[in-house]
Parts: structure tokens; sequence; C-alpha cells
């Protein structure tokens, strides 16, 4: 959450009424922190790699010792590395899939743990993609994790539903962040985005901070298991 997406995400939760505690390997952007405390919003932030399994106890950990109880995890740590098929690498297969599915699927296992031990249920939202749904070019790792972790929102809802436990996705369009730097930076790729997108423009990464929100809330108590895309109409194109 030290930006992007996850900051923006967190800033929403927080103006709504939450306790935040923002993890990622490096300190959040200034402007992030300044969003925060300008509006005097409750937050913390944990230094931690989510690309590694042992840092999951320590993450949860962090979260009781500042706040208490877990009720929200928003799993939005990921990475793109971009090579055609013919010319991927195993480091590079291993790493997006260890960041974008295995620590996911372990972390949210453990704040499930935390929140069924409390026993008022909680919510899990995974921050998936549209390459959950379609296989993209030049991303076959990170198409393999984001499938992957749409099968994995809809196994854990199915277990934890009963608990009170809401887990579903988020699969957000063309965003303008770190991430897709390299295809707005292209002007064939992004104008072949904008045009297919019925909006007609990169979304932001607030737009995402709105659904995960609801998502966050109570009035999507009746929803489990779902992947909400958010991408300005694409996928209905």
């Amino acid at each position: 959450a030290s930006r992007g997406i996850g900051a923006a995400i967190a800033l929403k939760l927080a103006q709504a009424g939450a306790k935040v505690l923002l993890v990622s390997r490096t300190l959040p952007a200034e402007e992030v922190n300044a969003d925060f405390e300008k509006n005097g919003l409750s937050y913390k932030h944990f230094t931690a790699d989510l690309s590694r399994v042992e840092n999951i106890t320590p993450v949860v950990e962090a979260t009781l010792a500042n706040f208490g109880r877990l009720d929200i995890l928003v799993n939005n740590a990921g990475i793109i590395r971009r090579a055609p098929v013919l010319e991927y690498r195993v480091e590079d297969w291993d790493a997006v899939l260890d960041t974008n599915l295995k620590v996911p699927f372990f972390l949210a296992q453990a704040c499930a743990r935390q929140m069924v031990s409390q026993g008022q249920g909680g919510k899990i939202i995974n921050i998936c993609s549209l390459l959950s749904f379609q296989g993209g070019i030049l991303v076959p790792a990170y198409t393999a994790a984001k499938h992957g972790l749409a099968g994995v929102t809809k196994s854990l809802a199915n277990e934890l539903a009963a608990k009170k436990i809401n887990v579903n996705g988020i699969a957000p369009g063309y965003i303008r962040t770190d991430n897709t730097a390299a295809l707005q930076a292209d002007p064939d790729r992004s104008s072949a985005i904008v045009s297919r997108v019925p909006q007609g423009d990169w979304g932001q990464p607030d737009d995402i901070a709105g659904a995960a929100l609801f998502l966050a809330g109570p009035l999507s108590d009746f929803i489990h298991g779902h992947i909400m895309a958010v991408d300005g109409g694409w996928m209905g194109r």
C-alpha cells in the first residue's frame, strides 16, 4: 500500500472509519502519508516483503499489536515480469507466482484464522486482473497467477462463507499505476487499449478503491466468490 491502487484503497477505507495497516517493502510515498495525516486518519505502516511467506505471521502480529483485531484483508501486492513466451525465465515465473498467488493464499489463510478466532466474520478482497479472464501478451506468469487467484478466491469463499467471512475479488482494468507504466508509454499499445474501453480512457486507482469499499462493508454481505471487473467496460466490449 505504498502507492497506486493499494494506497488508494487504504485511504478510502480509512475515510470510511477503518484503522488501516499499510504493508509494503518500501515506505509509502510522501503524498500518501500526507493524505492520511491531513485528514487525521488512523493508520500505521509495517515494512514487509510480501513475496515471502515467512513475512505473513509478522504482518498479522503487527495488525493485532496496533489495532487489537483484524477484520479486513486487501491482497494487493503484485509484480509483473514481461517477456515473450519463448524467452520467459524460470526465475521470473517463480517471482511472479510467489508474489501474486502463493503469498496471497497463505496471507488470506492466516487472516481468516484470526477472523474465525474473533468470531465476528470478516472481509477478504483479492486484487485480481482482467488477466484472470484473458491471456494477455508477454505476461504468461502474471496471467497464470491471476487466473489462479480468481480460482483461489472462489475456493476460499466456498469454505469461509459459513464462517461469516466474505471472500471476493476485484479485476482492475487498465489503471494508471507503476505496473502499467510500460503500456502507458507505448503509443501503439496505449491507443489500442483506450480504443477498446467504452469509457475511452485509462482508469485511476480511486476507481478500484470505490469497489473495495463496497466489498469491505455490510452492503456486500451476501456476495461470496465474485470477481468484480472494474474496467471502464473493457470486458463487455
